[in-house]
């Protein structure tokens, strides 16, 4: 299979798998077996993002990492808005095709309205939670993120990222706390070579503010997952999501443990990836 861009086997040495649904093409990776664990990504990131997790835990564990529709490998269908409403419905039929249940989720950044989204719909199908640095609330009170949503969702970021694709550079720039390969940033950075492609990047910021009728829901059914064991990692050089992002899902979740990531930023899964893998064992092991 000719895959939309390559990828050097010796950083994500996985199978590609590739669905077709509801008009999108979908690609994921789904490696290992035992009990699930559905890993989900935000913005601008794919799959890859959890390439250090996956190696780690794969001998244990089935992980299954998809993409969203225009992220990474994976197409979005005609009219697709790229809106965290519609990437949460895609990860539900995604979830009922692979017939996946008994869940632990991983969720960061966009991935946590989301995946979270889906849990509070199906809290049937979530067995633990691992929560990364992000959110699952309306943001519309706080000014910078009104600021951030506005340069960088709005008619600058717009122009600015189709000419240089300007968001994802900001986002990888600043959102890594420990040095890259230069092969590995551009692994990160390849599903947004093509300037058609980079609305949904840009889109994103936007949505941080437009989404929040779909927030509101989202907080509305965190209650019906609220007895979940819920493992916190945080990454504390994070620009995004702070202390008081943290501190609110620990009073939500009153069986949660807290790891704090002093090493790590943002996307915590590269900075991190194994610590992250080491402290879920460990949390299993206590929380079964």
């Amino acid at each position: 299979m000719t895959l939309p861009f390559a990828v050097p086997t010796a950083l994500f040495p996985v199978e590609h798998r590739f669905l077709d649904l509801d008009g999108a093409r979908i690609h994921y990776v789904d490696e290992g077996a035992g009990e699930t664990l559905l890993l989900l990504h935000g913005n601008p990131s794919w799959s890859f993002l959890y390439r250090k997790i996956i190696a780690a835990l794969k001998s244990d564990f089935r992980c299954v990492a998809m993409d969203y529709p225009g992220y990474g490998m994976s197409d979005a269908p005609p009219g697709y808005g790229f809106t965290p409403r519609e990437h949460s419905i895609v990860l539900e039929r995604f979830v009922d095709r692979l017939g996946l249940s008994n869940l632990t989720i991983m969720v960061q950044d966009w991935g946590g309205p989301i995946g979270l989204g889906l849990a509070g719909r199906r809290p049937e199908l979530v067995r633990r939670l691992i929560i990364g640095n992000t959110f699952a609330w309306p943001l519309n009170g706080e000014w910078r993120i009104h600021v951030f949503s506005w340069l960088m969702g709005g008619p600058i970021g717009w122009s600015l990222t189709w000419a240089f694709n300007l968001v994802p550079k900001v986002f990888f720039a600043r959102g890594l706390a420990q040095k890259t390969a230069p092969v590995v940033r551009e692994m990160y950075m390849a599903p947004w070579r093509n300037r058609a492609r980079r609305g949904a990047a840009v889109i994103a910021p936007r949505q941080l503010i437009k989404a929040s009728p779909y927030l509101k829901e989202v907080e509305a059914n965190l209650g019906k997952l609220a007895d979940r064991p819920t493992l916190i990692v945080w990454g504390m050089k994070d620009f995004a999501f702070r202390e008081a992002e943290r501190a609110h899902f620990e009073r939500i979740f009153a069986r949660h443990k807290i790891v704090l990531l002093d090493n790590a930023s943002h996307f915590l899964q590269e900075d991190a990836g194994e610590q992250i893998a080491a402290q879920f064992r460990a949390f299993r092991s206590q929380m079964k």
